[in-house]
């Protein structure tokens, strides 16, 4: 059987396609939830500090987790993560990159840390001050509460998981950072 030139174009067409919405299918926001708008994306950078999180498994087994977020020189944001091996005691290090979702004033953006597979990085609350923000993955699985300290106030944390649980998500698979290093 021969195969004619236009069904390899249309073959490879398709691949290609598929693979793009399998791609950017990956940035999604769990349903009901709403990203901060508007979102200043210069006063998110610096150092945020995990308070809980969801755990999966790139964060097993980590305490003293915290995130830096700085501009690179062509406009994407440097995520650089984090966090104790308190099993392995050792520092584990992830460095990736981040880039607006939607609109730079939208808190939806997508980050990538293999190559050119992207995750959906929701913030969802963030303070007046940018000191504490409630950050939603793709789905109900992936949350984090984070603060500019290594601790978080009762009244905003309360707030936050209200929030949090509204949207569905399951408090009981909360892992509660430690920051003892």
């Amino acid at each position: 059987m021969k195969i004619k030139t236009w069904e390899i174009g249309l073959a490879t067409g398709l691949a290609a396609a598929t693979v793009a919405v399998l791609l950017n299918s990956c940035v999604t926001i769990p349903k009901g939830a709403k990203a901060v708008r508007p979102f200043d994306q210069h006063r998110y950078l610096g150092t945020w500090y995990e308070i809980a999180r969801m755990d999966f498994k790139f964060e097993k087994n980590l305490s003293d987790v915290s995130a830096t977020y700085s501009l690179n020189a062509d406009g994407t944001i440097r995520v650089d993560n984090k966090g104790y091996n308190y099993v392995q005691q050792k520092w584990k290090e992830s460095i990736g990159k981040a880039k607006p979702a939607e609109d730079a004033g939208t808190g939806r953006l997508k980050v990538s840390f293999f190559g050119p597979f992207y995750a959906g990085y929701n913030v969802i609350a963030v303070d007046p001050d940018y000191r504490y923000a409630l950050v939603a993955g793709n789905k109900l699985n992936y949350l984090w509460l984070l603060s500019r300290e290594k601790s978080i106030t009762p009244a905003i944390q309360s707030a936050y998981l209200k929030q949090a649980q509204g949207l569905g998500y399951d408090f009981s698979k909360l892992v509660w950072t430690k920051h003892e290093h």
